[in-house]
């Protein structure tokens, strides 16, 4: 496996362990200063800022559990996409039950001096019935 294969499929396997450790931080490294979210019936979140809060209101609510399967990379100099198939679990913290979601993720990274970062995600999941 190419090095930067390597590398994005790290970052997938990284942002899925420490959103389920809720390490904000870690989260915020994986991505660009300018990273864009797109989610169904919602406007695009834009930014670490706008991520940081909606993450930091969803963690005080929920434990966040997730698998994702990488379904393809490809690469073309410092930008990339990965088009992936994901699971998200969602635990109440107090109660009721978890909330599950899955369905596709398309997300377009950059490749900045020291690392590869999100800098789109286009996230298509959907409650499962």
């Amino acid at each position: 496996m190419q090095d930067d294969e390597k590398a994005i499929r790290d970052l997938v396997m990284t942002w899925q362990s420490a959103a389920a450790a809720g390490d904000l931080p870690r989260l915020l490294s994986l991505m660009a200063e300018d990273v864009v979210f797109l989610t169904p019936g919602q406007p695009p979140m834009r930014g670490r800022d706008a991520f940081a809060t909606n993450f930091r209101t969803a963690v005080e609510r929920f434990r966040i559990e997730s698998s994702c399967q990488i379904l393809e990379t490809r690469i073309a100099a410092d930008w990339a996409y990965c088009w992936n198939q994901l699971s998200v679990t969602l635990t109440p913290r107090q109660t009721g039950p978890p909330r599950r979601r899955t369905g596709y993720t398309l997300t377009i990274l950059r490749k900045e001096p020291n690392a590869w970062v999100l800098f789109r995600d286009a996230n298509l999941l959907a409650p499962e019935p």
